[in-house]
């Protein structure tokens, strides 16, 4: 199946060096962070890592999704916190992530947040990015 590219309104841009014990810097400056392996990965763990800032984006993204969702179902999500953990192991002859998305919304019964986190899930760009490529598992926190 051939990707679809949407009608783009902005562009990230951002340059590692180094690899994974390098740096990686956004154009405009406004990420600058030195890189290194994870001490769970034998490394330093003197600096971030790819996947601190995917689950970092992911996270910013999936809650703006959470408003959205929010705005549909008529549900005041303005209080509501998602935290992405990213999993990094060995997968095959190489490396494989995993996502476990966890959201909460404050003064919300579970079924009501589970069904605002699967219509986040629906149209958030990065739950779109890695549906069918790396398992993501949707939890609910109590308020």
């Amino acid at each position: 199946m051939t990707a679809v590219a949407p009608d783009v309104k902005y562009t990230a841009t951002a340059t590692a060096t180094g690899g994974r014990e390098g740096t990686v810097r956004t154009a405009d400056g406004a990420i600058d962070l030195d890189l290194s392996f994870p001490e769970a990965m034998g490394g330093s763990g003197g600096g971030g890592n790819p996947e601190q800032l995917f689950a970092a984006g992911y996270a910013g993204c999936f809650r703006g999704a959470l408003g959205r969702a929010g705005r549909e179902q008529e549900v005041d999500v303005s209080e509501a916190t998602v935290v992405v953990h990213v999993g990094i192991g060995a997968l095959g002859d190489g490396f494989g992530l995993t996502a476990t998305i966890e959201v909460q919304v404050p003064g919300q019964d579970e079924a009501t947040t589970m069904a605002l986190a699967e219509r986040a899930h629906e149209v958030c760009p990065y739950s779109k990015a890695v549906r069918g490529n790396i398992p993501v598992e949707l939890r609910v926190l109590s308020a």
